[in-house]
């Protein structure tokens, strides 16, 4: 059987990998609009009415105009946003399959998915499951930082990056941004997780394309009961037991790091999201490592249309 998709957006950063990913599928017939009509209202809902799944990469406003393209009787076409326009709007599912047991259903029954921000994704692995489990309590003041390639910006931030020329001295180092701390993913952050207050939540951009590695401080002695990296592990390893796309790595910083180091690019051109935990008995560090372009963007919303149009999950995607 083969599935019409329509990638509405298709050349910025998302789009480009969604395309990448499914042109060579050949399960996928892609449904392509000139640029000379890309903006036509009556061209677009056209693809989007006679498409199976829309991928909308797109800023938040025309991801909404977009959405109300879709024909009052179509029941067949699947959306898939990967804007933050829905990411907390009730009558959208979450694309995080592994969010709970029953995510995945959500997932798969669902006309319209949420496809979830790159950060986000990461500080939502490590703090849901402990929020849920009533390790961590709900009005725990949590705190993230998270570093990113630069692809994570869209174009304007690559071009900055890859001119050609020698990059200023601002460029080369990492770079901590939105510090108004009213980053654009903080809603989901907050609702995804079930925290009573949006986390402190720092970005950091790096001179590397892409990658990401987003880390939470666990503090023991603010929990209700002692834990220490041993138990944490063996709870993460647990929750997420037999899921694909995300995997606990060993206690055994030999194993884990490179040197002593933690790259952020080891599940680049990946749909892997890797989960540590660092420390001791007093401090502890939970981190995940993840391609933001892959499990942080266009690989999550592949996984959701695998799903959503009854495909291999892991159709088309490397662990």
């Amino acid at each position: 059987m083969t599935f019409k998709v329509f990638i509405d957006g298709r050349h910025g950063t998302t789009g480009l990998k969604i395309d990448e990913r499914l042109s060579v599928r050949p399960e996928i017939e892609m449904l392509a609009i000139s640029e000379a009509e890309r903006k036509n209202p009556a061209t677009k809902a056209a693809r989007i009415n006679a498409a199976d799944a829309v991928f909308l990469c797109l800023p938040d406003d025309a991801a909404k105009e977009s959405v109300a393209l879709l024909a009052p009787d179509n029941t067949h076409t699947r959306i898939l946003d990967a804007s933050t326009a829905h990411r907390t709007h009730p009558d959208w599912v979450y694309g995080l399959p592994e969010l709970d047991g029953n995510q995945r259903e959500r997932v798969i029954n669902a006309r319209k998915v949420a496809v979830p921000g790159c950060h986000a994704s990461g500080f939502i692995m490590l703090m849901r499951p402990l929020i849920v489990s009533g390790i961590v309590p709900a009005h725990y003041p949590a705190s993230a930082y998270s570093i990113t390639g630069y692809t994570g910006g869209g174009k304007e931030m690559i071009a900055s990056y890859e001119t050609g020329a020698a990059l200023p001295d601002a460029l080369q180092s990492p770079r901590f941004y939105a510090l108004g701390l009213t980053h654009k993913h903080l809603p989901e952050m907050q609702a995804m997780t079930g925290l009573a207050a949006k986390p402190l939540f720092t970005p950091i951009v790096g001179n590397f394309a892409q990658g990401m590695v987003v880390a939470i401080p666990i503090l023991p002695r603010l929990l209700a009961k002692t834990y220490t990296p041993t138990h944490l592990h063996a709870f993460y390893s647990q929750y997420y037991s037999g899921e694909r796309f995300i995997k606990v790595m060993p206690l055994d910083t030999a194993v884990s790091l490179d040197n002593g180091f933690l790259p952020a690019t080891a599940c680049n051109d990946t749909n892997r999201a890797e989960i540590f935990i660092f420390g001791h008995g007093e401090q502890i560090l939970v981190a995940a490592r993840f391609d933001n372009l892959g499990k942080g963007a266009s690989g999550a919303a592949i996984q959701c249309m695998n799903l959503m149009l009854g495909l291999p999950e892991d159709s088309g995607l490397k662990e």
